[in-house]
């Protein structure tokens, strides 16, 4: 049980080292970056299939829930920070009680979205449109995968608290499994046994429960004594649960201008017709996955500063700050090398149309440009969430959300996608820049006549 019961033990100085930061990013790059790979997959099994709804029913499913999750994203990131400052300040029974309190919100968000299920679908499928085709393997897609949404979100809470105690490789190994498993029953229910639709949306149902049981049992077995200690006095306590509520708050405020951005820039894009759309979808999943990988030194970062944070250690929360800056831009530029190497490439592999290639590349100069614009905001989301003040992220982000508006104002009319695209980079710029306003505060907040 050593991979389940060892943590990262980090030094309470200004030494932290290059190779140790990177100990504790790899794990959770390769983690992120599983997600997109995922969906990759999922859509080539699925494309083997003759009928070319079943590709659309999926896909809009897949939207709907993404959706639905990502706007409950904060579950995972304020778990991570409260328990990285609990394990700071050597807190055991706040360690659990990080822990127990966001379970509870993640099952009642679960349990309520199986509830209103139908109501959910009915305005999704409105919303999004498609053919009746589409909507029925849709709704076959999202009647069965909606049974997971506790137990997906209850996972948000796991990866978050293992990541908070540092244990980023049991993090690791939960979510390989779950994704491992997907693809292998993907394998065996759509290609082997003919089950369409049905059989992707089954495994990811199975996958998401068994890892959440798997994750769920490791923590009890790990944890029985810590648990022992906990009372409901504890759990219900006012002042942390405020706490909580607020980070998750601003979370979500944050979540929802990430979304309107993202939507808008859809819309926009649709308008110029379906080669552009398609264009700018092929750039996007190029910018997650570019986002993804950045995430994983933004979570790093959050580790570090949470215990930098709850142990009042002002050398290691610097040292935090330096590593995220050095190993972000270092990685913003390897990046954009990559792209401007291998982008025509990437572009191929998701893409075999003549058209939505040739102006895939046309506008594959915005994703050289987007690292090295949008990688310090991703970057300081993970000192912020780690100190636990989302709020500076909810202020920033909502004024980015200002200047991209303003943009597609100003560019779009005279430059069209490229003025697009232009938008979504300044919106990048000015969530980095915005966001790097608040550090000074930041400092003085946490440590200022308490170290």
């Amino acid at each position: 049980m050593k991979l389940a019961t060892d943590s990262l033990v980090f030094k309470n100085t200004a030494s932290f080292s290059h190779r140790e930061y990177l100990v504790l990013a790899i794990p959770l790059i390769l983690s992120g970056i599983s997600t997109p790979i995922l969906g990759a997959v999922d859509t080539a099994v699925v494309g083997r299939i003759p009928d070319p709804a079943t590709i659309g029913g999926v896909a809009v499913g897949a939207v709907i829930f993404n959706t639905m999750y990502w706007l409950l994203g904060f579950l995972r990131v304020s778990t991570s920070g409260f328990t990285a400052q609990a394990e700071g300040a050597n807190n055991q029974n706040e360690m659990i009680l990080s822990f127990l309190r966001p379970m509870i919100l993640a099952l009642f968000f679960g349990l309520l979205f199986i509830c209103l299920q139908g109501p959910i679908l009915t305005i999704a499928l409105t919303f999004i449109g498609g053919s009746e085709a589409v909507s029925t393997f849709a709704s076959t897609y999202f009647s069965i995968r909606i049974w997971g949404a506790p137990f997906i979100l209850l996972s948000y809470v796991i990866i978050g608290w293992l990541i908070g105690m540092g244990k980023v490789r049991l993090a690791l190994a939960t979510q390989i499994w779950m994704n491992v498993l997907n693809i292998i029953l993907d394998l065996v229910f759509v290609l082997e046994l003919g089950m369409g639709v049905k059989g992707v949306a089954y495994a990811t149902l199975i996958a998401e429960v068994s890892a959440v049981v798997l994750g769920a049992v490791l923590l009890y077995l790990t944890n029985r004594e810590k648990l022992a200690h906990i009372k409901l006095s504890m759990l219900i306590e006012t002042e942390p649960i405020l706490k909580m509520m607020k980070m998750n708050r601003d979370l979500f405020l944050r979540t929802v201008c990430l979304l309107t951005m993202t939507v808008i820039f859809t819309s926009v894009g649709a308008s110029m017709g379906e080669v552009t759309l398609a264009a700018n979808a092929i750039l996007l999943q190029i910018h997650y996955i570019i986002a993804y990988f950045f995430g994983g030194f933004a979570n790093a970062s959050s580790i570090l500063v949470g215990r930098a944070t709850g142990g009042l250690n002002l050398f290691l929360y610097k040292r935090a700050y330096t590593l995220s800056a050095q190993w972000g831009l270092g990685s913003a530029i390897l990046l954009s090398l990559s792209v401007l190497i291998f982008g025509e490439s990437i572009i191929a592999s998701f893409t075999t149309i003549t058209e939505v290639k040739a102006m895939s590349e046309d506008f594959l100069v915005w994703m050289l440009v987007f690292p090295i614009f949008g990688f310090w905001g991703l970057q300081l989301e993970g000192i912020f969430s780690g100190a636990t003040q989302a709020k500076f992220i909810r202020d920033s982000i909502g004024v980015a959300l200002i200047v991209f508006l303003i943009a597609l104002w100003l560019f779009v009319p005279r430059y069209q996608n490229h003025g697009l695209w232009i938008a979504f980079v300044v919106f990048s710029l000015s969530r980095s820049f915005f966001l790097s306003l608040f550090i000074p505060k930041l400092t003085r907040e946490k440590f200022t006549n308490k170290n």
